[in-house]
């Protein structure tokens, strides 16, 4: 045995260095976290009238919002075009649209059911306290001829610096449809559009993590600017909301999950938890869409079809803000101004649920949604400012639900039109969001180049 070999067996191995790294604590984690210690600042400022306190929580949340909105009108105007010019690489594309808009509609008329069974059931505007005087009118009232108007722009600059998402869906569908139809004349367009929505997926990525600071400011500033007693006010309408929408999320979506596209329920919310949590923390849907896509193509649906159906439900789809909400509210603000509402009535409210949930165009809140349906009804729009303070405790549980409508809907059609890929439904767990989540999400969530045309 020569020397060297005697060294090299004789030699202790190198120890690689122990590591010093702080654990990640997981994302809910880190959610939970701040929706705890907004409520205990929220508390501090309310109850210690602490000013500067209020003002910083409230800068703090308003920061995180801006920051979300900031990426709406881009991100809705390029997933939108991609999204439909990806249905070319899907078969029988046609019949997916139209059976996701279906089944659309048939989730968004369960919605309002309940929304509707509920409200009647628990008589929402009775002994609360408040009077017709305490209503004002809101900043902007939604009709049916602005709502058709409002959809066509006058230019296209203004949808995206009035953050116009209705209309700048439709000039993405135009462009997409446009796209398509002149086919390889497009790709130089359309490669420049993945391109950008892949780099604005990533900067939402950025903000998304910062979802626990955001937390505290926007939970923090609700409890320090309305305080327990105004909630108190608007007790047994929050309970009908959350119950309505728990109804629905934990309910309504596993029934059909099991039913219809026979998978276990369980599952679905394994993996698409880190979606419905952060909708709940930013009550904004487009803001969720990337992690929404991420989660549902973990649950087995094929990315090109996810590429269209989330995108497309994260402006349109709205079970909570658009079905739910608008049915417990017209009840509650008819009784509130003692107007007694018709069976004709309530058909209105599920006609308006159905027809018009584009409008809320899935940003945070659905004011435009609830003055739709009181003008449809002839309600007083007053009633709008009975329930703007209270609006953001309830937009939390209505994005949530959302979301989870946005994500199981591709799930049914996937598995009824036997695309679903079901190991891959059966083996999803939770994405985490810490920095190599981030990493592998971005990498999952980018749109794929469309296959070559044949020759």
């Amino acid at each position: 045995m020569s020397p060297s070999a005697e060294t090299s067996e004789s030699a202790p191995a190198p120890q690689r260095p122990t590591s010093s790294r702080i654990p990640k604590i997981p994302f809910w984690v880190q959610i939970l976290t701040g929706l705890a210690l907004g409520v205990l600042l929220g508390w501090v400022a309310k109850s210690g009238d602490v000013g500067w306190l209020t003002t910083t929580l409230q800068h703090i949340g308003d920061l995180f919002v801006q920051l979300l909105k900031l990426a709406v009108a881009p991100l809705v105007f390029f997933a939108i075009l991609v999204s439909i010019t990806n249905l070319r690489q899907v078969n029988n594309a046609a019949r997916l649209a139209s059976r996701t808009l279906l089944w659309f509609m048939v989730t968004s008329l369960i919605a309002v059911a309940i929304g509707l069974a509920i409200g009647l059931l628990s008589n929402p505007g009775a002994g609360t306290g408040l009077t017709p005087k305490d209503g004002k009118l809101p900043d902007h009232a939604g009709s049916w001829i602005d709502f058709l108007t409002g959809i066509v722009p006058t230019d296209i600059i203004t949808p995206f610096t009035e953050l116009n998402v209705l209309q700048i869906v439709f000039m993405a569908a135009v462009a997409g449809i446009a796209a398509l139809q002149l086919g390889e004349k497009a790709e130089p367009v359309l490669a420049i559009s993945r391109s950008v929505l892949e780099l604005l997926q990533k900067a939402l990525w950025w903000v998304i993590r910062l979802a626990p600071i955001g937390t505290v400011g926007l939970i923090g500033n609700a409890i320090a600017t309305y305080g327990w007693n105004l909630i108190g006010k608007y007790a047994t309408f929050t309970v009908d909301i959350y119950v309505g929408c728990a109804l629905v999320l934990f309910g309504v979506y596993p029934l059909l999950l099991s039913t219809v596209a026979k998978v276990n329920p369980l599952q679905f919310f394994r993996g698409a938890w880190p979606a419905i949590q952060l909708a709940f923390v930013s009550r904004s849907s487009v803001g969720t869409m990337p992690v929404t896509q991420q989660v549902t193509q973990r649950l087995g649906v094929p990315r090109e079809y996810a590429s269209f159906a989330v995108p497309f439900g994260s402006t349109t789809k709205m079970d909570g803000c658009a079905s739910i909400y608008p049915a417990i509210a017209a009840i509650f603000i008819a009784q509130i101004f003692d107007v007694q509402l018709s069976i004709g009535d309530y058909l209105l409210i599920a006609f308006v649920s159905v027809i018009g949930s584009a409008a809320t165009a899935g940003l945070t809140g659905a004011t435009v949604m609830l003055t739709l349906t009181l003008f449809t009804l002839g309600l007083p729009l007053e009633g709008v400012g009975l329930l703007m303070a209270i609006d953001p405790i309830l937009d939390m549980m209505r994005t949530a639900t959302n979301v989870a409508g946005q994500a199981v809907i591709p799930i049914l059609v996937s598995a009824r039109e036997k695309i679903l890929d079901r190991d891959a439904y059966n083996g999803a767990r939770s994405i985490s969001l810490d920095a190599a989540g981030v990493e592998e999400a971005e990498a999952h969530v980018s749109v794929p180049a469309p296959a070559p045309a044949a020759a």
